[in-house]
């Protein structure tokens, strides 16, 4: 196992809901729970993955995503057993709308 982590700044999130839980861990896929962070305009995210080796294709893709969508202040865990890109920026995406409670 690895685990990378990293911070990115965005535009802060409208927090409306409890921590959400999105996703399973199992084989090719992952789950992500998004949480209130300690910063308001920054997207800390901690990453636990088999896939060793990733560091910069991970940050580019959570780049992307920060910079697309407001996620500042939130704290995001990401259990991850191989999931490709399209299915972590999936997943960031359903966990983010679960935690403004739906919306997005």
């Amino acid at each position: 196992m690895e685990t990378l982590d990293f911070r990115f700044d965005s535009a802060p999130v409208s927090r409306a809901a409890n921590p959400a839980l999105c996703g399973v861990v199992g084989s090719g896929n992952l789950e992500i729970l998004v949480k209130a962070g300690d910063e308001p305009t920054a997207c800390a995210v901690r990453i636990k993955t088999s896939a060793r080796g990733f560091g910069e294709t991970w940050r580019a893709v959570l780049g992307s995503f920060a910079a697309a969508h407001a996620a500042g202040g939130t704290a995001i865990a990401i259990n991850d057993m191989g999931a490709t890109p399209a299915v972590v920026t999936l997943r960031l995406a359903q966990a983010l709308a679960e935690y403004q409670g739906g919306a997005q």
